[in-house]
């Protein structure tokens, strides 16, 4: 039998994937934005034309956004979108693990 060799994760899947810091954090807060997009369509029962009535935006851009097109979506359109079925986003500041010099 062979040994798997297994690595603890850093909490952060696009870190653990090899991205960049900065941006696997900017990639973990659009993912968890959009989970959230998600999550609130279909707790809604919502079809694709109904939420992109009141998202204000195309049925191909709300298809794009239930498939997970990470790569076409800002941080800023993610909390209008989520602002737009009346959910709020919270920023909460947290210091990192690693700290930096402080110029």
């Amino acid at each position: 039998m062979r040994k798997v060799k297994l690595t603890r994760s850093t909490g952060n899947v696009f870190r653990d994937l090899g991205f960049p810091p900065d941006e696997a954090l900017h990639l973990k807060v659009r993912s968890e934005l959009m989970m959230s997009l998600q999550k609130a369509i279909a707790a809604r029962g919502l079809k694709q034309s109904e939420a992109a009535e009141l998202l204000g935006v195309t049925q191909p851009r709300v298809s794009d956004l239930l498939r997970g097109r990470i790569d076409l979506f800002s941080i800023d359109t993610l909390i209008d979108m989520l602002a737009k079925l009346g959910i709020r986003a919270k920023v909460v500041l947290q210091p990192s693990r690693r700290r930096a010099g402080v110029a």
